[in-house]
């Protein structure tokens, strides 16, 4: 059998465990054996062959890996939905206590409110921050 061929069987082997276990590093070690197949079918040498196998794994580790770690740590940079009514400041339309038959006016719209802490209560047109949402009622203090 070509060399070739053995280095696709060894790029479909290290892509099993890429799905299996979703560790990118494998895909790109079996980049690195399509990259020896491609050195083989154009005549290079094995000695050839395993430098480029080796050359384009260890480059693909070295500089995608530290990329996709850092895409991964990041925040999303755009809060939509309830997160982004989260630390905006309301005005309270109704008295909020720990009830919850409070109204307040957040974002231009009319939400059922409640106090963060029970002894606390708001009176009409008092500023207030918006702590959480709970389903479709604000938590303020």
């Amino acid at each position: 059998m070509d060399p070739w061929v053995w280095w696709l069987i060894a790029a479909v082997g290290l892509g099993i465990p890429l799905v299996l276990t979703a560790m990118p590093e494998f895909g790109m070690v079996a980049v690195g054996a399509v990259a020896g197949a491609i050195t083989d079918a154009l005549g290079g040498g094995v000695v050839l062959q395993v430098i480029v196998f080796c050359a384009v794994s260890v480059a693909l580790v070295a500089v995608v890996r530290p990329m996709a770690v850092r895409s991964r740590q990041q925040q999303p940079g755009l809060r939509s939905g309830v997160e982004a009514l989260k630390g905006r400041q309301a005005v309270v339309l109704e008295r909020v206590d720990d009830s919850g038959g409070g109204r307040i006016k957040l974002a231009g719209e009319i939400w059922s409110a409640r106090s963060l802490d029970p002894d606390q209560a708001y009176e009409p047109g008092r500023q207030v921050d918006v702590v959480e949402i709970d389903g479709a009622t604000a938590v303020v203090m």
